[in-house]
């Protein structure tokens, strides 16, 4: 089987997104694929030196695994853990022209409003070297990604063909697998982002979860209940149509003639979600943190055998044997 690799970066608990754009994609890719999983804790510095991250380790991966994802299919483990990566980044480091990092779109908006330069990070600048040395160190030949990733893993694909134009082929050059979910705004209408406190977290209780769905904002021009509505401009609605259970062509018809108010709406997809989640946080439970760390150290034990194979490789071909 073909080898994908991806990483969620433990920066906070996740939320609904993240179960829809990368938890659940990766249940289903597990599937057809050798799949590699891991904490990118190292990726997490770039822009975050708190120190209390540990605390989000565990109940990540209980999120991956409540999602459906197998660790005795998918090999699950964290970034640090395997040693190999941070020193295959550090050779790919000598391969790589600054001018190609420098030039990276998502390099360019991270700094774009940064005043004081000290804050740019030397890790910040080569963040898709240490992508790149996350996915070939395993020979993974996909990555599941977003379109805003494409240029990152193009900067990849570029060090690839460098290292194998310089020291003959050691590396598959990684293809994108273009990851397709519906995009999901905060309650506020804003990108759902931990940093505008705006997110619907897999972890909330009856009680939150229930606030935030009925501040959720709607179609601004339906004021009163018996205004006509217009359910394709509501983040309302949208929701409904990925988690809901009721007739979404019912709805969309009785917000249109104003027989369908807001609040009923919103009550509706708060039932929704909170069966959603409660079904989630009923499995998560059947995981503790003894079962997690055993799957993360079989995890780790695998990753680093296949890395460290590799990165003899990588030496060999350099010549750095002796």
């Amino acid at each position: 089987m073909k080898r994908v690799v991806s990483g969620t970066r433990p920066t906070g608990k996740l939320h609904i997104g993240h179960l829809l754009g990368i938890l659940e994609n990766w249940k289903k890719l597990q599937d057809e694929y050798e799949t590699f999983y891991f904490i990118a804790d190292i990726h997490s510095f770039t822009n975050d030196l708190s120190t209390d991250k540990k605390e989000f380790y565990y109940d990540i991966v209980k999120d991956i695994l409540a999602a459906g994802v197998d660790p005795e299919r998918s090999t699950i483990f964290v970034q640090s853990e395997v040693p190999q990566h941070g020193e295959l980044s550090t050779l790919l480091s000598m391969v790589t022209p600054l001018s190609w990092l420098e030039r990276c779109p998502t390099f360019k908006d991270a700094v774009k409003n940064i005043k004081n330069k000290e804050k740019i990070s030397l890790g910040l600048v080569s963040y898709p070297v240490l992508m790149t040395a996350d996915i070939i160190i395993y020979d993974a030949s996909y990555v599941p990604v977003g379109k805003d990733q494409l240029p990152h893993l193009e900067i990849s694909r570029e060090i690839v063909r460098r290292f194998n134009r310089l020291f003959g082929e050691t590396f598959v050059e990684p293809q994108p697998l273009l990851t397709k979910y519906p995009l999901l705004l905060g309650y506020d209408n804003r990108k759902m982002s931990k940093s505008y406190n705006n997110c619907i977290y897999l972890s909330e209780t009856e009680e939150s979860l229930r606030k935030k769905i009925f501040k959720m904002i709607t179609d601004p021009e339906k004021v009163r209940k018996n205004d006509p509505g217009h359910p394709k401009i509501c983040n309302v609605f949208t929701y409904h149509g990925i988690f809901g259970t009721k007739d979404l062509d019912s709805i969309s018809k009785r917000c249109q003639s104003g027989e369908l108010g807001c609040v009923e709406c919103k009550k509706y997809l708060y039932e929704d979600i909170l069966n959603v989640l409660l079904k989630h946080q009923k499995r998560k439970k059947d995981y503790s943190n003894e079962q997690i760390r055993e799957i993360l150290d079989r995890g780790k034990n695998k990753a680093e055998k296949i890395a460290q194979e590799k990165l003899n490789n990588v030496k060999n071909n350099m010549g750095m044997v002796i």
